[in-house]
C-alpha cells in the first residue's frame, strides 16, 4: 500500500467513528420507533445476568444505535471493513474483540467468552455473521452461548423508509423520519458444555425465530423482505 493510500486509511480510520456517532444521532433521532415484545429485554436487564442480543447482519447498525453508551462487546472480522465497524462500534461504548469464522476465530470466541463470563458485559452478535449467508444463523453465537450460560435474545427492526446498501446481506438503514418497529423475540438458553452433534437443533431454534422477527417486522409494513 503506497503512503497516499496509508495516510488516506488512517485518516478515515481517525474519523469515522465521530462522524458516524454525530450523524446517526441526527438520523434516527427523527424517526418514530414502536416495540414489539419489548418486556423480554427489559426482563432481562432487570435480572442483572449477562445476556446475547442477536440479529441478522443487515440491521447492524440501527440496533447498535439502540444500545449506545451501555457496555457491550461485539465480535468484528480481522478485514478492512472491519477496521471501520470497528471504530464505529467503539464510538458508541462498545468493546471490540476482532476475529471471524475464517480468520482468528478461536482467539476471538475465547475473548468473547472471557468479556461475558468475567466482566459481565452484553454481547451483540449478528446470527449471520461477517458474510453470511444472509440470514441463516451460524453456530458461534450457540457455542458463545454454551460457554458463558447467557441467554440468546433475539432480535430485529423494519421501516417504512430505508436505504438498502449492495452488500451481501444488503445492509440497511432507516431514512429521515421513518417509522421502525423493533421486535424481540423469547430468549433461548443454551445448556453448558454442549457437544458438536447436539448445536443444530439450537442453530435452527434461533435460525427459526429470527426469521419469524424478519417476516413479522417488515410485514407490517406489508412487505416481505427488505
Amino acid at each position: 500500500m503506497s503512503f497516499k493510500k496509508r495516510f488516506i486509511h488512517k485518516l478515515i480510520l481517525l474519523l469515522v467513528g465521530p462522524v458516524y456517532g454525530l450523524i446517526s444521532r441526527l438520523l434516527f433521532s427523527t424517526c418514530r420507533v414502536g416495540y414489539v415484545d419489548r418486556k423480554y429485554l427489559v426482563d432481562l436487564e432487570k435480572s442483572g445476568q449477562p445476556f446475547i442480543a442477536s440479529f441478522w447482519h443487515y440491521g447492524v447498525f440501527y440496533i447498535v444505535h439502540q444500545s449506545r453508551g451501555k457496555k457491550w462487546v461485539s465480535m468484528i472480522s480481522s478485514s478492512k471493513d472491519g477496521d471501520y465497524l470497528t471504530r464505529v462500534l467503539e464510538g458508541l461504548g462498545y468493546e471490540v474483540v476482532r476475529g471471524s469464522r475464517h480468520r482468528g476465530g478461536i482467539g476471538a470466541l475465547k475473548g468473547m467468552v472471557e468479556a461475558v463470563s468475567e466482566r459481565g458485559l452484553n454481547a451483540a452478535t449478528a446470527a449471520d455473521g461477517s458474510q453470511g449467508p444472509a440470514r441463516v444463523a451460524q453456530a458461534g453465537v450457540i457455542l458463545l452461548a454454551s460457554k458463558t450460560g447467557a441467554p440468546i435474545l433475539p432480535v430485529g427492526w423494519a421501516a417504512d423508509r430505508y436505504l438498502s446498501f449492495r452488500s451481501w446481506d444488503r445492509t440497511a438503514l432507516p431514512k429521515p423520519f421513518a417509522r421502525i418497529e423493533m421486535r424481540y423475540g423469547a430468549p433461548i438458553t443454551v445448556p453448558a458444555g454442549i457437544k458438536a452433534k447436539d448445536i443444530e437443533p439450537y442453530r435452527l431454534q434461533l435460525d427459526e425465530r429470527l426469521n419469524e422477527i424478519y417476516k413479522k417486522s417488515w410485514g407490517s409494513f406489508g412487505v416481505s423482505e427488505h
